[in-house]
Order: C-alpha cells, then structure tokens, then sequence
C-alpha cells in the first residue's frame, strides 16, 4: 500500500511539472531587458509553463544553433533575422528534419505584409516578425533644414554644401558606406536593380538597374559629393563633427551618434531618374520554432503571446525596437517617437532581404563589382556581368558522389602499417621502455593532450576535405576537391582567385616579410649593442612594443592611417607636396600596405633573438679581424654572421610559417583587395568556408595544402640547418 501510494504521489507530480521551454536570441541592452521582462510576466500567467531565455552572442548564434539543435540540445523557439530561413528550411538533420518548422495557420492579418513575407519561403510560414531593421536617412538638423525628397534634390544640396565647405577641410552633404552591398542596395532598387531576377527565385546579378545605380554612385564619388573609401567608422566620425550632413545607416547608428548632435530620421529619397524610391533591404527578427522542439504546441502559443500588441508596445517603448505589429503604431508614446515613426514611415519603401539560400553567395561577387566601379577599374556593365559569372562559379553544384570503399581500403592499410610499424618499434625498444617506463608515465599526459587537441582535429580536418558541404549535409567525393584546386578548374591559374597565384602571393609576402624582419632586427639589434649609445635600456622597450601590442589593434590602426582622404600617411605625401595614394586600388600598393604592417609586427622579434645571440659572441673576436685590416661591412659577414646563424636559422624558420599564415593582416588591413589579389592561402581558405556558400570541403582541402606546403618548407629548412630545428 505505502508503495502503490509513493507511486501515485510521483505520477501526480510528474503530471504537475510545468512544461519547461528554452528560448534563444541574440539581443543585448534595452533589447534584452524588454524582453526578459516579457517572459517573466509569461511565467507568471502561466504556471504551467516554465521559460529559460539564453542569449548567445551574434556571431556564435547560427554555428551553436545548427551544432546543437539536432543533437537535442537546442532551443524550442529562437529568435533571428529572417535571412536564414530559407536554408534551415532545408537543413538536412537527422532524419531529414528541418531546422526550423513552419507555422502555418498562425494569424498574420496585425502584422506588417512586408514582415511576414519576409518569413514565408516556398509558400509556407517559418517566423513570426517581432522587429525590423532597415537603413533610412540620419540628418543633422543643424546643417540641413529639410531632407531631400529626390536624389536631384539630394545632389543639389550636395554642391552646394561641398562648395560652402572652409577651404582645406572637405564637407559631405551625405555618407554611407558605398562600396558595401547592403548600404548600396536602396539605390540599387531605386534605379530598378536587384539580386534577383523579377520572379524573386533565380540570381541576376547583371540586371541593367545594377550598372545604372553604380554609375550614379561613381558619378557623385568623381565629383567629390561623398567620401572616398567610406568605413562605418568614418561615416560616424563624419556626423558627430558635422563633416557629414547626412547619412544612411541603420537604428544601430543611433548608440553612435554623439548627445551634442541634434538629428532627424527620415525615410531615403525617391530617385529622380525613375520615380521609384530608394528601397533598402528589410532585415526581419522574428520567433521560430525549432524542428526539433521538444514542446511545439507550447511553444507556438508562447510565439502568438510575443507578437501580440501589448507585448509588441512594450518592446516598442522599453526595448527601443520597430515592431513589426501595426496596431503598437497607435499608442501615444510609440507615436510619439519620431525615431520610431520615421522607421515606420520608411518600412513601406523597403525590399525583404532575400530568404533563399543562394542569396549568401552573391555578397562577395556584387561588393567585388562595386569596388571595382568605385576605383574606375571597369564600367558599371562590365562589372556587373563579372559579377554574374563569380557567382555561376561559386554557386556551381558540388563534385558527383565518390565510392568511398577504396579510399576506405587505403585508409585501413595506412592504419594497418602504421600500427604495425609501431608495435615493431616498440618491441624493439621494449627494453628501453622498461627502463624508462617512468618517464614514459610523466609524458604520457602530454600525449594525450596532443592527440586530443591537435591530432584529432587535423585529422578530422583533412577527413572533411574529401567531403562536399550543401545544405547542411556532407557528399563524399574523394579528391575532387583537391583536383579543383590544383588544375584550377574553377578559375584560371592567373587569376587572384586560383590557388597557383594565392601560392606565389603567399610565397611572395613570406620571403618579403622575413627579409626585411631580419635586416631590421639584426641592424637594431647591432645599433642597441653598442656601448657609445646612450638610453640603450629605453630604446629597447619601445622597440619592443610594436610585438608586445596585439597584432589585430595595430592592424586596425594601420588600416586607417592608410586611407586615402583622411589617413595619415597620405596626410604626409601632401605635405611633401606628393599627390594622395589608394593604397588599395592596385596590387602593388595594397601588398606594400600589408608588408610594412607586418614589418611593424615582425622586427621586434628577430631583434631579441639577435640582441640575445650578441651577448655570446666575444668582441674581441671582432677587434681581432679589426686589427687584422677588416672593414665594418667584412666583420659583420665574416665573423658576426656566422656566429648569429645557429640562433638566426630557428628564429626565420619560426617567422616564415607565422608569416606564412598572417591572417589578421591580411583580412584586416587589404581584405584581399583589390578584387582578392593580396589574399593569402590561409585567408582564401577562410573566404571558401565562410563566404562562398559553406564549401568547408573546399576550405579544407586548402589547409590540408597549406600543411604539405609547410612541411615541405620545414623538411627542407631541416635539412639546411643540418640538425631538426622543427
């Protein structure tokens, strides 16, 4: 009896548990508040329901939801911008089961068509808008009275601001970012462009609206109506000193935007040559309900309560956020921010950001196009066209299928040697072993430390590479991948975008660099020797600084100082009475912009290492070869040299694959331009992974390469020094 009542007592607490659902966004500050806040009062009306809200970081939020979703470890609801709906649609997971799960039959009629159409794919719901995000037009109420209603309006304004502009300091009436595709895209739409063809499914980069909006861009750019190599950091700065007058940018400017600053919002002009307003992309966050909810009832009802309008004016006014429900629009205090009003006002001239999955793969090929037009490298036709044929490469259908039972039978005969090899190796030195079975112990955790964290990975790495990534799902296909590669089938080997040219490029800017990062640190190491020179102990903590600083900051501020209008090295050449330099329009300029960032971050390195290998070396050794009738330039090759090599060797060896692999460097100060032509393997290889439509097969196959060039490199610098160095 005392069991049959334990047992009933248990079944009635089981039944009594309240449904506990996971909820996972991305917000941060007001936004995040408004919306714990919410969930709390869920909590509270609804016993029977227990929410946990997580926040995961932006940049983190799609790999930890596609990694942990399917294993059971994910959310039941999340929330995201809509631009992913279309691939989690067809995630191929366990089972075939989607990412996320349709919400057919929910009411939309409060809701925004924009918004919902944003979350509709292949004619089914995946998302229930809570907020949008689009560009619209910041003014400076101070510089400019009323906002252009046209772009003739806009470019009028712009001569006459640029012409009352104070001698030597150049004034804008308008920025924005113009060589990036989304800050572009409002004038793209306006002039009738687009990614996509008219019927929204396939990818037309080369419509006609594209070149004709580019060349109206190009045009201002040429007359100097708006900055030249426009950052979002520069476009920033700009307003708050009231060098810009205007700007396009998002309601993520408003946290940039100094508090002396008094600014209007309003929505982007109509273009003039075509009567159609300027229309930028409409980013939507909304609530999705994961594929693999473990509550999915609970959780849809949950999604209805965020959406509803008392709970959309409530992150209207706490979270700052414009709501996609309309009827929020009505209460006094949302109306009543001119911020929000304006970001209504603006919503009905947007064009929804594209859900397909193929929209990912046209970013790179259209900003390649854009720059190209910027600098005056091709026509606005030629560059759109060229875009076109990018992305039919990019966007190409992996290698057919491979049988994998051969490369299986190899692999197990690899195995196979490689075990019997060390079984005989051992037995051999089973005495040894013995003897030593100690300090076989101590290490042993250091082996598996190594097997874990670098064995393991390279060797589940180098296993992708025989893989194709689509959709979610890996295709084995042998060694296609490394074939494409190496015969250059996707390009031609004169191309920035082949591996043969990103090989001598990366050759190219490893030999440079640890040239002139050994001539300089032995010459300073040389120089901080010698005893006539005072403040020696001063000189070398400077010296050493530029290493001691991360490299990721000092390349950022490399990266400004070589802007073409504003940076200061071009400030210099002024004065020097030199014309200006875009460091980043040519090949030559743009890889001597990366070198002498490098060369900043290298030096000090090979000077300690030298300083250090200098305190062995006797002096007198020099003094004799003095005596004996040597000059400077013969001491130092013949006597300083040789005794610096068995320090020196390592020490270039070491910097060579560091170099070899700079990838902060690269990425952030030329980004590959122009046109990917300063890219290094170990960027190229990130580009295939993260921006050309997840070829992690692809990327893999390129580090699998870089590891044989490496270990090439190290067998032959080996066999130079004569003793393992590696």
């Amino acid at each position: 009896m005392p069991l049959l009542l334990a047992l009933l007592a248990w079944v009635h607490l089981a039944l009594a548990a309240p449904v506990e659902l996971q909820v996972w966004h991305a917000y941060r500050g007001e936004e995040r508040n408004a919306l714990d806040e919410l969930l709390r009062r869920y909590d509270a009306a609804h016993p029977e329901v227990e929410v946990h809200a997580l926040a995961i970081p932006f940049d983190a939020f799609v790999s930890k939801l596609e990694a942990a979703a399917p294993q059971g470890n994910g959310p039941d609801l999340f929330i995201f911008a809509h631009e992913r709906v279309g691939a989690w649609a067809s995630f191929g997971g366990p089972g075939g089961t989607p990412l996320v799960a349709p919400l057919d039959g929910e009411a939309t009629g409060g809701l925004h068509p924009a918004t919902v159409e944003a979350f509709t794919y292949e004619g089914h719901l995946y998302g229930l808008p809570l907020a949008y995000k689009c560009l619209a037009l910041f003014s400076n109420r101070a510089l400019v009275a009323e906002p252009p209603a046209t772009t003739d309006e806009l470019v009028a304004f712009a001569r006459r601001f640029r012409d009352a502009s104070p001698a030597g300091r150049p004034r804008y009436a308008i920025a924005w970012q113009a060589t990036e595709p989304f800050f572009h895209a409002p004038w793209m739409h306006g002039f009738g462009g687009g990614f996509f063809a008219e019927d929204g499914r396939a990818v037309q980069l080369d419509r006609p609206g594209n070149a004709r909006s580019m060349a109206w861009v190009r045009a201002l750019l040429r007359e100097g109506l708006i900055p030249d190599e426009a950052t979002g950091t520069l476009v920033t700065n700009l307003f708050n000193q009231g060098l810009a007058a205007m700007v396009v940018n998002g309601p993520w400017f408003l946290g940039e935007i100094d508090p002396g600053v008094d600014f209007a919002v309003s929505p982007l002009p109509v273009v003039s040559e075509t009567g159609r307003p300027a229309a930028p992309f409409l980013s939507v966050e909304g609530v999705m309900l994961s594929g693999y909810a473990r509550h999915p009832q609970a959780a849809r009802a949950l999604a209805r309560w965020l959406v509803a309008p008392e709970q959309a004016v409530a992150r209207a006014v706490k979270g700052r956020q414009s709501v996609a429900t309309m009827a929020a629009y009505d209460d006094p205090r949302v109306a009543a921010d001119p911020v929000l009003s304006a970001f209504r006002a603006q919503l009905d001239r947007t064009v929804p950001m594209p859900n397909r999955p193929e929209m990912a793969m046209t970013w790179e090929p259209m900003a390649r196009a854009l720059r190209k037009v910027m600098r005056g490298a091709l026509d606005p036709e030629e560059a759109v066209a060229g875009a076109a044929r990018e992305y039919a490469i990019v966007s190409a259908p992996p290698p057919p299928r491979a049988d994998p039972r051969p490369y299986l039978a190899v692999a197990a005969l690899l195995a196979a040697g490689g075990l019997g090899w060390l079984g005989r190796a051992a037995w051999r030195r089973r005495e040894a072993m013995r003897a030593h079975a100690f300090a076989y112990a101590y290490v042993a955790p250091a082996w598996v430390a190594m097997a874990l964290l670098v064995v393991a990975p390279f060797v589940v790495g180098a296993a992708v590479s025989l893989f194709a990534h689509r959709g979610g799902s890996f295709t084995f296909v042998g060694l296609a991948n490394f074939l494409d590669i190496l015969f250059a089938r996707d390009w031609p080997i004169t191309s920035p975008l082949s591996f043969w040219f990103t090989l001598a490029v990366t050759v190219l800017w490893t030999v440079s660099n640890v040239a002139l990062h050994v001539a300089i640190g032995v010459f300073l190491a040389l120089l901080l020797r010698e005893p006539w020179l005072r403040l020696r102990g001063l000189y070398r903590v400077v010296l050493i600084l530029p290493w001691a600083v991360p490299n990721y900051i000092t390349a950022l501020i490399w990266k400004g100082m070589f802007h073409r209008q504003f940076g200061a090295i071009n400030g210099l050449l002024a004065l020097a009475g030199l014309e200006p330099v875009s460091w980043f329009s040519r090949f030559s300029t743009a890889f001597a912009a990366n070198l002498v960032t490098n060369t900043w971050l290298g030096f000090p390195f090979m000077m300690v290492v030298t300083l250090g290998a200098l305190q062995s070396i006797p002096r007198d050794l020099e003094q004799a070869a003095e005596v004996d009738g040597a000059n400077r330039w013969q001491r130092f090759r013949h006597v300083t040299l040789p005794l610096l090599k068995p320090a020196l060797l390592p020490a270039v060896i070491l910097g060579s694959v560091w170099t070899f692999n700079m990838f902060n460097i690269i990425y952030l100060v030329s980004a590959g331009e122009p046109d990917g032509a300063t890219e290094i393997l170990i960027s190229e290889a990130y580009r295939w992974a993260f921006t050309r439509n997840a070829r992690y097969g692809y990327a893999s196959a390129y580090a699998v390469l870089i590891f044989g060039v490496l270990l090439l490199y190290g067998r032959l610098t080996n066999r130079l020094a004569g003793r393992r160095v590696l």
